[in-house]
């Protein structure tokens, strides 16, 4: 038996269902294909970081996650260093602690709502492409797509049936994961500190349990080696001087951290996205918001080439744009670890000292925030739109949440998009002074310049012609 639908998604993660909420929301046909039965709360992501929260208030999704969690405006990765959040040029300028199931529960709601179809229990086992679509192979089933997307994860069935390699290396072996009840609540909505042989983080669910990893250099085992609450509360406890009186589980584990990219996100009619694509240690937290971002990135352009309206090498911009920005990301949280896990006195006094130095240093903390929040980061032809106030006393992310691209203009660009508004909307600006901006539907800049020159970019665009 054959099943049609125009996008297979591989994967019901965060990245995952995201892109689903967009391709849905522009009225293209998509499924969801996931190995799991049952969704599981059993999360290592614990962290929201602005950009990404940006992408969800153009969604219209921030406020209700927000609601669920805690905001941390300065970051302590160890000792004295501290990342300033607070300063950034956003809504919103910190690190939002919440679990990742919270994302996902709210991401999952908005995709069904929004028309797709996510079925469970669905491993999908084989992957064959051809010039006109993709087939999976699901049980005894066949699903055939247009385009099929992998988000499935670190061991990606998808990468791994188109042959593409994922090099790299493990950076951290035997870390513990646990879900914990505290006698003293920390200070700090969020807990991290390093000494040479230690490490431990600690962050809440908001519920009275608390996410605990640790990391002991003395003691390293296999992922399947057992962990103990004693184990955990001694680490803990030499990390950060105290293991705040904890005194339950409900769930204990280990595992151990890599460093791996995919070389391309792109093979013919196939993408990747989120962990399929790359993977990085859990310092900064920036490995669910990556994902997240990465499907941002795809959504609207695979929605383009599903309706026909694309232009000429549109697909490819994905990983044109998102490549480099893995790439950056494996190098920024790799570094983390390093200093995190420096062996030697003399390092970690020089971690210490250079750190806080460089980090007093305005452009180097602007560099800092930027980079570990995403707000920093720019594609090379399309910087970041920054969210701004329109004359009806609504903001630009509000109006990018139909998924269209937006021109920021004054009313008398109407009649350039005239015929397009299913594509394009009307913004004009609360400030004259802007000046007139095309936005893509995943808040990044397609053009700016004088009005003469508009025709031409909505023709780039896809928009126009």
């Amino acid at each position: 038996m054959i099943e049609q639908t125009t996008v297979a998604i591989v994967g019901a993660g965060p990245a995952g269902l995201l892109l689903a909420g967009d391709l849905a929301r522009a009225g293209v046909d998509v499924t969801v294909l996931e190995r799991r039965g049952t969704e599981s709360n059993l999360t290592r992501a614990f962290g929201v970081h602005a950009r990404t929260l940006e992408h969800l208030d153009a969604r219209g999704l921030a406020d209700e996650i927000i609601a669920g969690g805690s905001p941390v405006q300065h970051l302590r990765l160890f000792d004295h260093l501290q990342i300033d959040l607070a300063t950034l040029p956003t809504r919103f300028p910190y690190l939002l602690i919440t679990p990742q199931y919270n994302v996902e529960r709210v991401l999952e709601k908005r995709a069904i709502t929004a028309g797709a179809r996510i079925v469970r229990d669905a491993e999908v086992t084989a992957l064959r492409q051809d010039s006109g679509g993709v087939e999976l192979t699901v049980g005894s089933a066949v699903i055939r797509s247009d385009y099929a997307v992998g988000a499935d994860g670190v061991h990606s069935a998808v990468r791994e049936a188109l042959g593409l390699p994922f090099p790299g290396k493990t950076v951290l072996t035997s870390i513990m994961l646990a879900d914990v009840r505290l006698a003293d609540a920390p200070e700090d909505v969020l807990s991290v500190n390093a000494v040479g042989d230690a490490f431990a983080f600690v962050a809440p669910f908001g519920d009275g349990w608390y996410r605990i990893f640790a990391w002991d250099r003395r003691h390293q085992l296999p992922d399947t080696a057992p962990v103990t609450l004693d184990e955990i509360r001694a680490v803990t406890r030499r990390a950060m001087g105290t293991d705040f009186g904890l005194r339950e589980t409900r769930w204990i584990s280990r595992f151990h951290s890599d460093e791996r990219q995919a070389p391309h996100y792109r093979v013919g009619r196939v993408f990747l996205a989120g962990d399929a694509a790359h993977v990085h240690s859990p310092a900064g937290g920036q490995g669910m918001n990556t994902g997240l971002q990465d499907a941002a990135n795809l959504g609207w352009k695979l929605a383009a080439a599903a309706q026909g309206w694309a232009p000429d090498g549109l697909l490819d911009t994905y990983e044109e744009e998102r490549h480099p920005v893995g790439r950056l990301v494996l190098r920024s949280s790799g570094a983390i670890i390093r200093l995190a896990t420096t062996k030697s006195r003399a390092g970690r006094l020089a971690r210490i000292v250079v750190g806080s130095a460089a980090l007093r240093l305005p452009p180097v903390a602007r560099k800092a925030a930027g980079t570990i929040s995403g707000i920093g980061i720019d594609y090379p032809q399309a910087p970041r739109a920054r969210d701004i106030a329109l004359q009806d006393t609504h903001r630009l992310y509000e109006v990018l949440r139909d998924g269209k691209f937006a021109l920021v203009a004054p009313e008398a660009a109407r009649p350039a998009i005239a015929g397009r508004e299913d594509r394009v909307v009307l913004a004009p600006p609360a400030d004259a002074a802007v000046p007139w901006t095309l936005i893509r539907p995943d808040a990044h800049v397609a053009w700016q310049g004088e009005p003469a020159t508009l025709h031409a970019a909505l023709v780039q665009a896809g928009l126009s012609g």
